[in-house]
């Protein structure tokens, strides 16, 4: 779902004006290390998994609700690796965001790998050194558990 209806209301009171908002994302590694990344369909930027936490959600459900239907896996959060921000977007439609992103080391539990609900184009295992920008701490990339969280 490209924007919630919560968020969707909120934007017709108050336009393309900045907004502040809670969110997740999700670091997800393959049996090699590799962490995946998505190009999002709206941009073609590449990304993490992730997204807007919705009224009435915790930051493991939605980030769970996020890479299902972005991804088709299911994850199980089992870290916080950083908490950041803020991540400023632009949308095409002109929607000003600013977003304070928790980001959780998740483990893969099921599903397929598949661009279920079209805000991904593609995705691709990248080893953490040959992480593009992506608006985190580098450090983040390199984060394994047992270190202190990322701020």
């Amino acid at each position: 779902m490209p924007i919630s209806a919560y968020l969707q209301g909120i934007r017709d009171r108050v336009g393309h004006d900045l907004l502040l908002v809670p969110a997740v994302a999700a670091l997800i590694h393959d049996a090699g290390g590799r962490i995946l990344l998505e190009v999002r369909s709206d941009d073609g930027q590449w990304g993490l998994p992730a997204g807007a936490i919705d009224p009435g959600e915790g930051p493991a459900d939605a980030v769970r609700r996020e890479v299902w239907e972005e991804t088709g896996l299911r994850v199980e959060p089992r870290h916080v690796v950083s908490v950041t921000g803020p991540h400023p977007a632009v949308y095409p439609n002109g929607d000003r965001v600013e977003y304070t992103s928790i980001l959780w080391w998740c483990d893969v539990v099921g599903g397929v790998l598949d661009a279920r609900d079209g805000e991904s184009s593609g995705f691709a295992w990248v080893s953490p050194e040959d992480v593009p920008p992506l608006g985190y701490p580098a450090a983040v990339f390199r984060w394994r558990p047992g270190m202190p969280p990322v701020f």
